[in-house]
């Protein structure tokens, strides 16, 4: 990180302040006493893990969630000592490593806690239980899992059971039939549960979906993902809008060249599009290698608050635009934002590409330098580059 100028013509504003209205207003839905982890996996959605994860924690998150063991130990050399969850396959071997850091680590296979049992652990280590419910990623599925699991949790040292989750699978859509279905093999796990293991533990089985459109069901804890950052996990959940969520994220550029071309002439790689009469062209300097792919070609961005087409192919590093007047270097892009009274949005990018609005910002890379602010003034600049 540093607060120093970037020194290219392209980067990502994330806005602080939205992320901490997004956490405010799903804890004033939940029932009272429902924590709230914040999903900071995947560079916090492409948004920046290390900042992100402190404003959540700032706004009243009790904890942090992350998929890999590796986004956890970033986290911790950071600075941040709040309890964080690995929701991912954490290696046996490394489960010192995690015990040493006070990281939580997720399990669900009998042969992975007898591998970890052979180590020799200096610190305990804390676990939380996955059930497959119906997602069929990872998970135990059935009591005798269970028991196995916690059989062996029992026999063995140094080794700490603080909580227990599932995941469901279509909580953002609008028959709720599976759904439904999934809440039934939970409750079943967890009649057993309480039955055999008496210690208490953590639940938490909601996603932004669930925990937004069902809080009145949520148990102890809920995991804050898309929508902690602004974005609605769904069309059915934007429609209902159950808070009103404010997006973090903007990309922005500049022009850094402006032509005018004759009828006839080509642009980009494979001459695919060709001027049909006297057109002005602008180069943006961001490409495929910056997360804007290919498929991209033909979608709008914003100058001068109108929309622009992008023509010819995407490169690795520049795009062109065809623009409706001649505009001066510098003029300011908006790929995704608002520009006077027109707005690009997450969502009209990811319906372009025929994908999710989570894919979106995650795509963003490394190369494009993330501008943090806080109510709209610039705070701290992360240059990867």
């Amino acid at each position: 990180m540093s607060n120093e100028t970037f020194y290219r013509d392209s980067w990502a504003e994330v806005e602080l302040s939205a992320i901490e209205n997004n956490i405010r207003s799903l804890q004033e839905r939940l029932k009272p006493g429902t924590g709230i982890y914040a999903v900071v996996k995947a560079n916090a959605y492409g948004h920046g893990d290390v900042q992100v994860a402190k404003e959540a924690l700032q706004a009243g998150a009790k904890g942090l969630a992350v998929s890999l063991l590796d986004e956890a130990i970033r986290l911790r050399e950071a600075g941040i000592e709040a309890p964080i969850l690995v929701m991912g396959w954490t290696r046996p071997e490394d489960a010192p490593i995690a015990a040493e850091n006070a990281i939580t680590v997720t399990v669900f296979q009998s042969e992975w806690l007898g591998e970890v049992s052979a180590q020799t652990l200096s610190h305990p280590l804390k676990l939380h239980m996955k059930w497959d419910t119906g997602m069929g990623r990872i998970g135990i599925r059935s009591t005798e899992e269970m028991d196995q699991l916690l059989q062996l949790i029992r026999q063995t040292n140094h080794l700490s059971l603080e909580g227990v989750f599932t995941h469901f699978a279509t909580a953002d859509e609008g028959d709720s039939t599976y759904h439904s279905k999934q809440e039934a093999r939970f409750e079943e796990l967890f009649s057993h549960f309480e039955r055999v293991w008496p210690e208490n533990v953590e639940f938490h089985t909601g996603n932004s979906a669930a925990s937004m459109r069902f809080p009145e069901r949520m148990k102890h804890i809920v995991r804050f993902g898309i929508s902690m950052y602004g974005l609605y996990p769904s069309s059915v959940v934007r429609e209902e809008r159950p808070i009103e969520l404010r997006p973090a994220l903007s990309l922005q550029s500049r022009l850094i060249h402006v032509k005018k071309l004759d009828p006839g002439e080509s642009i980009s790689y494979g001459a695919t599009y060709q001027t049909e009469e006297e057109e002005w062209i602008g180069t943006v300097p961001l490409g495929y290698a910056d997360g804007w792919i290919r498929k991209l070609q033909g979608m709008d961005v914003l100058v001068d608050g109108k929309r622009h087409p992008i023509v010819g192919r995407i490169c690795m590093d520049q795009f062109m635009i065809r623009l409706d007047q001649e505009y001066p270097i510098g003029t300011k892009v908006t790929l995704i934002g608002k520009q006077d009274s027109d707005e690009i949005t997450a969502d009209e990018v990811a319906d372009y590409l025929e994908t999710i609005n989570y894919e979106i910002p995650c795509m963003i890379s490394y190369r494009v330098p993330r501008m943090f602010l806080r109510n709209g003034k610039m705070i701290e600049v992360d240059n990867a580059l």
